[in-house]
């Protein structure tokens, strides 16, 4: 069989095949790995209550579950959905948009892949091919494989902050976004996977100040962040305006399954979104909209997001870091400050195996990781050694299971540093 030079692109080395497989194995091996790899959230007893709850009325409410399983919606997505969510956008952060201004897809992926598609690469009669611009490398793994043609995505290294304490902080380098051109749109996530970085307010302000320049969209994926599933620890303001692409999800609230994916943008964009989704799939899902709609309309999701998801992360994310910290202590290695998400971002200073060889070791282990070096699509070519010096690591499994996990982390870090310089080598 020959394949396309897609279909090779595919086939090649991809971390977000790498990543869904691991979750395969995990799921099969019922128990017997340790999982502090991949993106599925925690399962928090108060919210599938609530969750459930709500599958409930939906079961009992006349055909409405019928209706959910046994029809194709439009390919712009559930629309009582739609309307439920824009009165919530207005009444509790202002946004002046209506449903027109939201489609909804198979999961937050398929929406990046219509919209990297159709606002970057080759361009109509002859102009030059455009790209999309990552200004906070490193950023999410998913970006790295969704262009149709090779050389969609173009990002800049981050700025680092060490804050002392073992923590540092990546930022937007604003003097290197002079020097790139022929930009389609401005892409990040709020917070960052995989750092937990929250972007500052400011940062927003000066990125969307730069896409309004060009003429392009900036495209932030708040696949984590605000309005939900909220799962931000520190102040963030959200935002959205016609020049702003706004990317939500119901995975992160507790219900990955359902793949769900929402898009809030200008009309413009929307209408070419749905185009998008009617070839790729027909319609998105209806249950899962189904399910959130009187979740949205009944004004719950503040109060779940305050009271139960919120605190579950942060305190998570406390406990997570004092174990590392306490754990490498006297070793090169620092923590991005977790600012929201639910990951760790472990910079291994000087790491004497790549953070490959890392991954594979603890594996080996029985614990799941992501190795870092595939969280900077677009600096392909940048030799940067930081590349290959850090993990992702998540808190959102069993805690029991985290701590296991953790330790045995910090047992591998520690041999890696000792066993090439014995002593007190990487202290």
């Amino acid at each position: 069989m020959e394949l396309s030079a897609f279909g090779r692109r595919l086939m090649s080395d991809s971390g977000t095949r790498s990543l869904m497989d691991d979750l395969g194995d995990i799921a099969s091996a019922g128990g017997g790995i340790l999982n502090l790899g991949g993106g599925n959230p925690s399962l928090i007893p108060a919210a599938e209550a609530v969750f459930r709850r709500r599958m409930r009325e939906l079961l009992e409410r006349d055909r409405a579950f019928e209706r959910a399983i046994g029809a194709y919606g439009g390919p712009d997505g559930h629309r009582g959905f739609a309307r439920a969510l824009a009165g919530f956008l207005q009444d509790e952060l202002g946004w002046n948009l209506t449903e027109r201004n939201i489609a909804l897809t198979n999961g937050s992926q398929s929406a990046f892949v219509a919209l990297f598609n159709l606002l970057a690469g080759p361009m109509p009669d002859g102009a030059p091919a455009s790209r999309i611009l990552l200004p906070l490398a490193p950023e999410y793994i998913g970006y790295a494989d969704v262009g149709f043609a090779p050389g969609v995505l173009t990002a800049r290294r981050s700025t680092v902050r060490e804050l002392g304490d073992k923590l540092f902080k990546y930022g937007v380098d604003f003097d290197g976004l002079d020097e790139v051109e022929g930009i389609g749109a401005i892409c990040l996530s709020r917070p960052g996977n995989p750092t937990g970085n929250v972007v500052t307010d400011a940062e927003v302000e000066r990125l969307r100040a730069v896409a309004r320049a060009r003429g392009v969209p900036l495209i932030l994926d708040n696949a984590y962040g605000l309005p939900f599933p909220g799962i931000v620890f520190g102040p963030a303001t959200p935002v959205w305006d016609e020049q702003t692409i706004v990317c939500l999800s119901l995975s992160k609230l507790g219900l990955p399954a359902f793949r769900t994916g929402i898009v809030i943008a200008s009309e413009a964009i929307v209408e070419a979104l749905v185009a998008a989704t009617a070839v790729f799939c027909l319609s998105p899902g209806g249950v899962g909209p189904a399910l959130a709609t009187e979740l949205v309309a009944s004004g719950e999701v503040p109060a779940l997001v305050r009271d139960v998801i919120r605190p579950h992360y942060a305190e998570r994310a406390a406990r997570a870091v004092d174990r590392l910290r306490a754990g490498l202590d006297g070793y090169d290695v620092r923590i991005h400050k977790p600012e929201g998400a639910f990951f760790l971002w472990l910079w291994m200073r000087g790491l004497p195996v790549t953070n490959a060889a890392l991954y594979e070791r603890l594996k080996a282990r029985g614990v799941i990781v992501v190795s870092g070096h595939y969280f900077f699509p677009g600096l392909e070519d940048d030799d940067w050694p930081h590349k290959r010096e850090c993990i992702r690591i998540s808190y959102a499994d069993d805690w029991e299971r985290i701590e296991r996990g953790l330790d045995i982390i910090v047992d591998e870090v520690r041999r890696a540093y000792d066993d090439c310089s014995p002593g007190s080598a990487g202290r």
